[in-house]
């Protein structure tokens, strides 16, 4: 068992925050019908919950998702029969021949894997880039600095009808990184069970970003939206096409 998105804070994060996975779907959608793909295998990776696996299946795609958290696979497991599920890190899992690769949700920051690294990701890209057929394309979002005012914390809370999530937010500007602490409560029976998590991500800017999917052979369009659906704040996403 990792010690990230445990078995309650996956659940919380289910039902109370799906928001983004739903509302980039749509454009996302859009993005493979523009590129001609229609059909065939789409590999999600940091798949979470199986929401925008969900989706992918309704449109008529073959799903394999990937994710560290052993709960959240649970989850999409339920949610998605129909669909293939690994658990892994998406920056050692194989990836079979593919028309499209997703990692929606910022899943490229987390350095939940010491591989996570700039190196990393450069591997990662080149992995993606053999795996996708020609026109195939890799879809993705990222978070930028400046989640966070400068020298700042920020603290605020959510909460459902039977769980609650507090959380801290913190930037690094030297360091390029950002940290959320998350203490979630979650109703057991008659009594509320906390977990506490901290989650830690490598920021990035566009540029550097497409900048390497280049070096890599893709054909790099940078977007502040997916659709309709705008992305937070210092969020950037890539349309990443193998020519052919």
């Amino acid at each position: 068992m990792t010690e990230w998105y445990r078995e309650d804070l996956a659940y919380i994060h289910d039902v109370g925050h799906g928001d983004f996975a739903l509302g980039a779907a749509p454009g996302i959608l859009e993005i493979l019908e523009k590129n001609g793909i229609r059909e065939g295998l789409v590999v999600d990776l940091g798949c979470g919950s199986g929401l925008w696996a969900r989706e992918l299946a309704q449109a008529g795609y073959r799903v394999l998702g990937i994710d560290i958290s052993e709960p959240m696979i649970e989850i999409s497991r339920r949610r998605v029969p129909e669909a293939e599920f690994r658990v892994g890190s998406l920056f050692d899992t194989e990836i079979p021949p593919c028309v499209a690769v997703t990692a929606v949700s910022e899943v490229l920051n987390y350095l939940f894997d010491a591989e996570n690294s700039g190196e990393g990701l450069a591997r990662l890209f080149r992995r993606v880039h053999e795996a996708l057929v020609p026109g195939g394309v890799f879809v993705f979002d990222v978070a930028g600095p400046g989640q966070v005012p400068r020298g700042s914390k920020t603290r605020g809370f959510s909460e459902g009808e039977d769980w609650v999530v507090v959380l801290e937010k913190e930037e690094d500007a030297e360091r390029g990184t950002f940290t959320r602490r998350i203490i979630s409560f979650r109703k057991v029976g008659e009594h509320y069970r906390r977990t506490d998590e901290v989650h830690r991500q490598r920021l990035y800017r566009p540029s550097e970003i497409a900048g390497e999917l280049r070096r890599t052979g893709f054909q790099v369009r940078t977007m502040r939206a997916y659709g309709r659906y705008d992305l937070p704040r210092s969020h950037a996403a890539f349309v990443a096409r193998k020519p052919g």
